[in-house]
């Protein structure tokens, strides 16, 4: 399986997930401005219309502004692209980390890259006893890979090693601009979605809540399946957002644990590290959308695994023992008798 993926077929593979990625965005946006387009129909409609005009009418609001709101979305996406670095660096508390500071990690890093003729990134620090680490950066001179306090002096140097590998493989595939512009697309979906679903009744002055009469003119016309529909594709639209930016996501983890056993040779180092992580990865007042950049996000469940952004540890190592040959010592010393 890690073999089958070599550096540069997984760069073909992700240009291409991202312009599938490209292409499902325009697909659920235009979706989304035609339920906008239904809202507003909905309640600017006479009392009494039906279902159908007011779907027409939603349909020729999306002919006529369709552009508006692709331009709308690209504003939004210009401005999170070029200025994702500070908000990343905001959301998490990451800071640069000089040589002077911490030389140990400058001394993995560096004889990691050169040895393999990678540049080398810059460095950051998260003031957390959490262990954990991520990857920024668009291009050659934004990359830099964050790691937490606690990572830092808890694990080994050739656990430090191979969580920067990981990192570093993200960076070499592409994995970092992958899931910035994946993560753009969703949280474009998610505000319309709050301020569509949470906040509707301000922007029209109707309230789900006020009880409907004949009186009003609410009863009895297609009003209320129009809003129906457009929540429903709405929700719909964030959904399916969600769960492309998820699938992504999991699936860049297993190629990231691959190219650090790649670079490092070393599989037992990435086991150990990753089951050292694995109950220690949550960081106080981290904003969860911010885990699909991590190394690790905190507690999956089984039950809603398709919901998360990254694989099991279990699963990790599992592909670690059986497609790279590691060992899993860490939870071979947990289960140990008495006798050995």
């Amino acid at each position: 399986m890690f073999k089958a993926y070599g550096l540069y077929s997984h760069i073909r593979a992700n240009q291409f997930r991202t312009a599938f990625l490209l292409a499902g965005f325009v697909a659920l946006l235009l979706a989304l401005i035609f339920s906008l387009a239904l809202l507003l129909e909905t309640f600017s409609a006479a009392p009494g219309a039906p279902f159908e005009w007011i779907i027409g009418q939603a349909v020729e609001d999306l002919k006529q502004g369709w552009s508006v709101g692709f331009a709308a979305a690209s504003l939004w996406f210009l401005v999170a692209y070029f200025f994702h670095q500070k908000m990343i660096d905001y959301a998490t508390g990451a800071r640069p980390i000089t040589r002077e500071q911490s030389p140990r990690l400058y001394n993995i890093v560096e004889n990691l890259c050169i040895s393999r003729g990678i540049p080398v990134p810059g460095l950051q620090i998260i003031e957390s006893d959490a262990l954990n680490a991520y990857a920024s950066g668009l291009k050659e001179g934004q990359y830099r890979i964050a790691i937490t306090r606690g990572l830092l002096e808890v694990l080994t140097n050739a656990e430090i090693e191979s969580v920067l590998a990981h990192e570093l493989t993200h960076i070499r595939n592409r994995d970092v601009q992958l899931m910035v512009v994946a993560v753009i697309f969703a949280g474009i979906f998610a505000f319309v979605a709050d301020l569509s679903i949470r906040r509707w009744d301000f922007p029209f002055g109707f309230s789900p809540y006020r009880p409907t009469t004949r009186e009003d003119g609410r009863r009895d016309d297609g009003s209320g399946l129009a809003v129906i529909v457009a929540f429903a594709i709405i929700a719909l639209s964030w959904g399916v957002s969600i769960l492309i930016r998820f699938a992504i996501s999991r699936s860049r983890e297993y190629l990231a644990d691959a190219g650090s056993v790649e670079l490092t040779k070393n599989p037992d180092a990435m086991i150990s590290a990753l089951r050292k992580i694995e109950s220690h990865s949550a960081i106080p007042a981290m904003p969860s959308r911010m885990y699909a950049f991590f190394i690790e996000s905190p507690a999956i469940h089984q039950e809603t695994r398709w919901l998360a952004s990254h694989p099991s540890v279990d699963d990790r190592v599992a592909a670690l023992i059986k497609f790279a040959g590691g060992r899993d010592v860490e939870r071979s010393a947990a289960h140990k008798g008495p006798w050995g």
